[in-house]
């Protein structure tokens, strides 16, 4: 059973750019008094894919990560846009990230990123039935398409270049549901 849930007494709102900062200013179930500090994206959400090419394979991408300064491989992923499904928007980021196309899209569940900060969630995505289809994206080069057996993951996972937290994730709740589709 989860303990009751803080009260908050007061909310102030300050502009962090992309993001909106919140001060929460809590009592908990104790009688406790405590300021946290929480932020809220702009946006309607993101996607991370994974794009199965066949039942063995996903495809990677590798991109330049501005936050390590290196190319990093991971999955296609990308900012939901106003009007969008989760499907629709892992389709279109699909398409310009990778140049494929999904007959079969399906959410399998949310992942967080920081929980206790941070309300941003991205949903996961699997895409199957692809087919060759480009849309033009916004990165400033086209990204290389890396395909990678699911039964090869224990060497991507230790890999310097690949090293995003929800791509590893999203990958090993991937491919647990696969498994159990064939069940």
């Amino acid at each position: 059973m989860s303990p009751r849930l803080p009260t908050i007494h007061r909310i102030t709102e300050h502009d962090a750019g992309p993001y909106r900062l919140e001060r929460l200013d809590l009592e908990f179930a104790n009688g406790e008094r405590r300021h946290y500090e929480r932020l809220h994206g702009r946006g309607h959400g993101a996607v991370v894919v994974v794009p199965m090419i066949d039942p063995e394979t996903v495809l990677l991408v590798r991109e330049y990560a501005a936050g390590v300064h290196r190319y990093e491989l991971g999955l296609v992923k990308g900012r939901i846009d106003a009007g969008e499904t989760p499907e629709q928007a892992a389709d279109r980021e699909l398409k310009e990230e990778a140049g494929y196309g999904a007959r079969d899209v399906q959410v399998l569940r949310a992942l967080t990123l920081a929980p206790t900060y941070m309300s941003h969630q991205a949903h996961l995505v699997i895409a199957r039935d692809l087919y060759p289809e480009r849309l033009p994206g916004d990165e400033p080069e086209e990204l290389e398409v890396v395909p990678w057996k699911l039964d090869a993951l224990h060497e991507l996972i230790l890999r310097e270049d690949f090293s995003e937290g929800r791509s590893i994730a999203a990958l090993f709740i991937a491919r647990e549901w696969l498994r159990m589709q064939t069940r």
